[in-house]
């Protein structure tokens, strides 16, 4: 996997600045994402009559997806307005890209408009890293996926689900399966596991879904799913990114699911108390089966929910609060 220094995303104090990747960020910034998030678990409560904080108050932050999105947009709109902030949803489509303006030159319109943090999903890879540097200091940018490089809010309230879950990072076995290759929440997922001390790392997947450059401490590589789950604590499948991927890459539907699609009998071969993950969106009966996904062992769902969470930490770090 590609190397990314992490010095972009911290200021020379060693505060977070940007979060643009997983990879490159020391321990302890981790950390005081996961705990900062577990501090805003209670404002995320439905049972909370007044679901805001104003660490925000004041603040803009603009959306700006370039690719589709359903959750992760959704809760970075809802975590920017539980933190008060003023959240401005960019369309794309009818914005003036889409008359042939440049990325930078939009930023640099928008930031004319006292944009305080951005969000950023694109479909190419070090778009919001490039954004980064085009900055003045007191502007942010949030990476929400890029290319097929990284998504690590993602990592991280995948991260937060397991600490949540399981508690100890060190001890614990993870099982990533299915199209690795193309998934940037996979990869944010391995560099935060590392960097979080977990020793035992699996990769499950066909050859041609798989980086070749999986050579980090702890990771170990399986191509046989079985295999791959046996005792895992945290069982977590990917979706198929059919628009990442040259036809007749992998087989497709059925013929997927038969020999890397998460079953009840597939799941019993991994510890009894095991969790199940998926970053959505799920193609059931290709990933993963319905009776899993909705079954007793699955937090997919609490995922989303912690998704708010550590969005709404990562956006106050980032702002200096």
């Amino acid at each position: 996997m590609p190397t990314f220094s992490g010095e972009l995303q911290l200021n020379s104090d060693q505060e977070l600045r940007h979060l643009l990747s997983l990879e490159g960020l020391p321990k302890n910034t981790l950390l005081q994402i996961l705990d900062t998030a577990q501090q805003f678990v209670s404002v995320t409560n439905p049972d909370r009559e007044v679901k805001k904080v104003p660490l925000l108050r004041g603040k803009s932050v603009f959306n700006l997806f370039f690719e589709n999105s359903t959750r992760t947009r959704t809760t970075f709109e809802i975590a920017a307005k539980r933190l008060s902030a003023d959240v401005i949803n960019l369309d794309i489509q009818t914005s003036s890209t889409s008359k042939g303006e440049s990325l930078l030159d939009t930023i640099d319109n928008l930031v004319a408009m006292q944009a305080d943090i951005f969000v950023v999903r694109h479909k190419t890879t070090g778009a919001p890293i490039e954004i980064a540097k085009h900055l003045p200091a007191h502007v942010h940018v949030i990476n929400a996926g890029d290319g097929t490089n990284q998504h690590p809010t993602q990592g991280l309230l995948d991260l937060f689900t397991m600490r949540h879950f399981k508690k100890d990072f060190e001890n614990l076995k993870v099982a990533i399966i299915g199209d690795v290759i193309h998934s940037r929440v996979a990869k944010s997922n391995i560099y935060g596991l590392a960097t979080l001390g977990c020793k035992d790392i699996r990769v499950i997947g066909p050859q041609s879904l798989l980086p070749s450059d999986l050579d980090m401490q702890g990771v170990r590589v399986f191509h046989n799913i079985e295999k791959g789950i046996e005792g895992a604590d945290v069982v977590m499948t990917l979706r198929i990114q059919k628009e990442r991927m040259e036809e007749g890459q992998v087989p497709e539907g059925e013929a997927f699911f038969k020999e890397w699609g998460l079953t009840p009998e597939r799941l019993a071969l991994a510890d009894k108390k095991a969790i199940v993950m998926h970053p959505g969106p799920m193609n059931r009966g290709i990933e993963i089966a319905s009776e899993v996904a909705d079954g007793p062992q699955s937090v997919i769902l609490k995922q989303v929910t912690f998704g708010i969470a550590v969005r709404m930490a990562v956006m106050s770090i980032v702002a200096g609060n």
